[in-house]
């Protein structure tokens, strides 16, 4: 049974949030009530870390993947002295706060990943938990383990229902992840009522088929049967856990416990009363914090400072023995690329067969690899089609993790969620391939990242009609105008081998986001940058002038991405055996263009040529904020068919006829 101080300290987790939740009149007070017991013996028995230095790098992690209830974790924090005065708490779900309604990792100091959205917390665990295991097996030497720790999280009925977990589960069972623990508030209630609704069947024993070690707590509020589960969690290294425990949403609420109604609004000020009143707690003042229950919450400062000493001591140790490794983990942790490692980008010859720009990309991809080490990646089950694997790498699988090829499975929506508990854990550059057309099935968890703003890197191939006879269910139309709709994604969609090898170059380089490459299955011709048209380093400008009428001023410009400059080019020739002074625009990165000062922008695409023309295999959608108010867009409003590409490309109108017949309209 919980001691007094225990009781103490669970009840003002409870009251924090009822309190922040009635304040704003707005939020989940249910969950934190519900789940305060066992977040409390986690964070204050198990949990290492420092909350005077949040980015302690062997810190355990923490996701709170049921991120609706971002009280509990807001108050968790307070109450254990991170940088998170009780002022913020006060301020919950408000204008310029750091307690916004659910977590986002950046705003808030000791916030392990962004939550919200259910499920994706689940698979960014498994990615923190995928990432600890690959830089044990990378940096750890005997007697020197400095990356040693685990990864807790809480999920919820509404995470273990969403796709994405089961996804995450499945491969996390299969590769044996031991050190990653989660708390399954099982407290039977979901926004619409009783889960019977709609969620009936056995979770526990779904996760024992997924190869997890799997236990049951009855009564949520047992502290020592909680503690006794952590610890077998803790001692099984093969197989993931999940702790089952029964809890009771809006615990201590005499008429709103066990309801929906305590699941997403504030108890009210009458049943916040009543509650106060059933658990013993005053009435006032609210966001009331007793000294005895702030002692106990703070031993954990000089407690995680000594663990964070520790470790300090032994990297030092670790540093005299190892020195070159010890170099290269503080380059990993500290994002830092080797100096030399952009020599490695390689040149291609000038080819009018060419290559398509999925299989350049294969050859940048190990080229590169070899220097940056800390490079990491796979693809949903197309690696073949992809060329996303890292040859004489082997593949991460249990027991050792060393390897950097990962095998997701057909797996995209999940594979997205764990590249981003991968970047979010520090130390990794993590890539995803898979088709672009499927990049709808990891849109969320593309959208998290970047919303987050984190280095992931995504390989979509087989970009457009190009891919031909596979038809219009594989045929992407819509998609990059949805990637480019992300704020803050890049998008890059190269238009021959060279400009592929500096779409890598930038992707490595970026910072603040993730960046998405759009490559072909067809074969696209290797461009002669030197005698004929402008170096590829150009992409790093987002659109650049790759061919110019000489000394005249341009009566017609011509801009495309990826495969279709070569239609452009095409088009140019026609257009220039007419007399008329044309202008062809590579624009591989609409995001790296609208970066560029104005002036630039105007350079490239001056506003008062009239006759422009927007040529790209996809939706139209975007392209006419470039082309202006008398230019013409030839593009895709309609989904593909079933055919040869260049068969397709005829028939829906993407030909350098249709080009020059849309530039003379407007001459």
């Amino acid at each position: 049974m919980p001691t007094k101080l225990d009781q103490l300290c669970i009840n003002t987790i409870r009251m924090l949030s009822a309190d922040g939740v009635e304040k704003a009149r707005s939020g989940h007070p249910g969950m934190p009530m519900g789940a305060a017991s066992m977040a409390y013996v986690l964070w204050t028995r198990f949990l290492r870390h420092n909350p005077k230095n949040p980015d302690w790098p062997n810190r355990d992690r923490f996701v709170l993947s049921a991120g609706h209830g971002s009280m509990l974790l807001y108050s968790l924090l307070h109450l254990s002295g991170y940088d998170l005065p009780l002022e913020e708490l006060q301020n919950f779900r408000q204008w310029g706060s750091k307690t916004p309604g659910h977590p986002e990792h950046g705003l808030t100091p000791g916030v392990e990943t962004t939550t919200g959205p259910l499920g994706q917390g689940f698979a960014n665990g498994v990615g923190m938990a995928l990432a600890e295991r690959h830089l044990a097996a990378r940096f750890n030497r005997p007697g020197h383990h400095i990356v040693d720790h685990f990864t807790y999280g809480i999920v919820s009925d509404g995470d273990l229902m969403e796709g994405i977990s089961h996804e995450a589960a499945s491969l996390a069972g299969h590769l044996g992840l031991g050190k990653l623990i989660y708390f399954y508030d099982d407290n039977h209630i979901s926004i619409e009522g009783n889960t019977d609704l709609a969620f009936t069947e056995n979770r526990t024993g779904r996760f024992v088929a997924y190869g997890w070690h799997v236990q049951r707590v009855d009564d949520g509020n047992d502290l020592e049967v909680l503690e006794q589960a952590l610890v077998e969690a803790q001692k099984e290294t093969k197989r993931p856990s999940l702790i089952a425990v029964r809890t009771h949403i809006g615990y201590g609420s005499p008429n709103k416990q066990d309801t929906a109604g305590v699941h997403g609004e504030p108890l009210g000020p009458e049943e916040l009363k009543l509650t106060k009143e059933n658990l013993g707690w005053p009435q006032q003042p609210t966001f009331l914090i007793p000294d005895e229950a702030l002692a106990h919450f703070r031993q954990v400062i000089d407690e995680g400072q000594k663990l964070d000493d520790r470790w300090q001591a032994a990297f030092e140790a670790y540093q005299e023995n190892f020195k070159e490794s010890a170099a290269e983990w503080q380059r990993w942790i500290n994002g830092q690329l080797p100096d030399t490692w952009e020599n490695d980008i390689p040149v291609f010859d000038p080819d009018e067969k060419g290559t398509a720009t999925r299989v350049a990309s294969g050859t940048v991809l190990n080229a590169i690899a070899p220097k940056i080490g800390n490079l990491i990646g796979g693809s949903a089950d197309l690696a073949p089609s992809t060329k996303t694997l890292i040859n004489g790498e082997n593949d991460y699988q249990a027991p050792d993790y060393g390897g950097r090829n990962l095998r997701f499975g057909v797996r995209e929506h999940s594979m997205g969620g764990l590249l981003n508990g991968m970047a979010l854990h520090g130390g990794l550059i993590p890539y995803g391939a898979t088709f672009l057309i499927f990049s709808d099935y990891m849109r969320p968890a593309i959208r998290l990242a970047a919303l987050t703003g984190l280095k992931v890197i995504y390989v979509f191939t087989h970009d457009s009609i190009g891919l031909g006879e596979d038809g219009p269910t594989h045929q992407p139309i819509e998609q990059l105008a949805a990637l480019r709709a992300i704020p803050n994604l890049t998008v890059i969609r190269p238009c021959d081998a060279n400009e592929t090898a500096q779409a890598w170059r930038a992707a490595i380089n970026h910072r603040g986001g993730p960046v998405a490459l759009a490559l072909t299955r067809q074969n696209l011709p290797t461009l002669n940058r030197n005698a004929t048209f402008a170096s590829a380093e150009g992409l790093h400008q987002g659109a650049y002038i790759l061919s110019d009428a000489g000394n005249e001023k341009p009566e017609v410009i011509l801009m495309a991405s990826g495969s279709e400059v070569e239609i452009a080019l095409e088009a140019a020739e026609i257009i220039k055996a007419k007399g008329l002074a044309v202008r062809v625009v590579s624009m591989p990165s609409w995001e790296l263009f609208d970066a560029r000062p104005q002036d630039y922008q105007h350079q490239v695409l001056p506003p008062e040529v009239k006759a422009k023309i927007a040529i790209e295999a996809g939706s139209p959608q975007g392209w006419h904020r470039y082309v202006g108010e008398f230019g013409r867009i030839i593009a895709l409003d309609h989904f593909g068919a079933s055919a040869p590409y260049k068969i397709l490309y005829e028939k829906f109108g993407l030909t350098a006829a249709r080009v020059v017949e849309k530039a003379l309209e407007i001459v």
